[in-house]
């Protein structure tokens, strides 16, 4: 069995975030932490130990999630997975994230999407198949989806 993961949320939604926390910890693995906005997350990055860190693009401060990519990036602490419904305002680089869930989500399409980052996180690449909901980055497509052919 994997070690479960430990996975930073923003969102400033507060209702979505008690949502994913709620998925996320009945999949299996702890939230590490929450953040509404560019600066609450800078700081949570800095201290939390996350694995992943699920980042809406637009929070309360505006449409900064990707600078909240960026900086984790930087860092090279966790892997970022955007989750936005509006997947267009993503750059063609990614921000350096590992993919995007696209909302709205459902239980299944979240539980097997951290299966997989699970597997990529923990035993790179992931052996499972790309989940339906879950689109990798260029840069990461080319290194885990070809593996797992």
């Amino acid at each position: 069995m994997n070690e479960p993961l430990k996975v930073l949320i923003v969102e400033d939604e507060a209702l979505l975030a008690m949502e994913l926390e709620s998925l996320v910890e009945e999949a299996g693995h702890s939230v590490v932490g929450w953040a509404t906005s560019l600066a609450e997350a800078r700081g949570m990055i800095d201290t939390a130990d996350a694995d992943i860190a699920f980042v809406d693009i637009h929070l309360a401060d505006g449409p900064t999630g990707v600078e909240v990519a960026e900086h984790v990036r930087e860092g090279n602490r966790s892997m970022v997975v955007f989750m936005t419904a509006n997947p267009k305002r993503i750059p063609d680089h990614f921000a350096g994230a590992i993919g995007v869930i696209a909302k709205p989500y459902t239980m299944n399409g979240l539980v097997s999407a951290l299966r997989y980052l699970q597997e990529g996180v923990r035993r790179p690449p992931p052996v499972s198949v790309l989940p339906a909901g879950f689109t990798l980055s260029p840069a990461y497509e080319s290194v885990w989806a070809s593996s797992a052919a």
